[in-house]
């Protein structure tokens, strides 16, 4: 559990994928996160259906229901990230504008937006045309970043995302994470220290 000015951030689930012999993606599911500020209770990513036990008990063990939050951010709108939605009925459901219409119920939220006092949501193009991170200023500087940074070694190799729309756009997006970030959670790993 992390604290900073009245913010707190949980993980509650660990995102994966496996690849088969070819190289494809299977099996892919995203990391999801809660923020907690003073004004707004946010899941960013909402993961797959075989993930909502690990965030039912995620929930429990922080002592927050599924009710309570009022937000959720999603960094793209790729069924692995959303697919546990209907966990949050109270919840305004927000997306790209780029991404509005691909998920059911979504708004758009407008580009680099202010969620609370330390929490903004920033358009981080490249694996799709709508992905956005939400970059958190709390103890240290933490990004959510979904695909833009899918896994370590995409940091590690400053590499694109194997699926993308736009390398280019991609490398700025992930440059622009980077330069931010102290802590970074990406899609499908582990969070990880930045070395800046």
């Amino acid at each position: 559990m992390i604290f900073g000015s009245m913010i707190k951030l949980d993980v509650l689930s660990i995102g994966s994928f496996q690849r088969d012999e070819k190289g494809n993606v299977f099996d892919a599911h995203s990391s999801s996160v809660l923020i907690r500020t003073d004004v707004r209770t946010i899941v960013v990513d909402t993961s797959t259906p075989y993930m909502r036990p690990a965030l039912k008990t995620s929930f429990k063990q922080i002592g927050v229901f599924p009710k309570d939050v009022d937000t959720v951010v999603l960094t793209h709108s790729h069924q692995d990230h959303a697919g546990n939605n209907d966990m949050f009925e109270n919840a305004d459901i927000l997306v790209h504008p780029d991404e509005h219409g691909l998920v059911e119920g979504s708004k758009s939220l407008e580009a680099d937006m202010k969620l609370a006092q330390g929490v903004k949501v920033m358009h981080t193009p490249g694996h799709t045309a709508g992905s956005v991170s939400v970059f958190v200023c709390a103890d240290k500087k933490y990004a959510i970043v979904g695909d833009a940074i899918p896994k370590y070694g995409n940091y590690e190799r400053m590499v694109p995302p194997a699926i993308n729309i736009d390398e280019r756009a991609a490398m700025e997006s992930i440059k622009l994470i980077t330069k931010y970030a102290d802590v970074i959670i990406p899609g499908h790993d582990p969070p990880f220290v930045t070395n800046r």
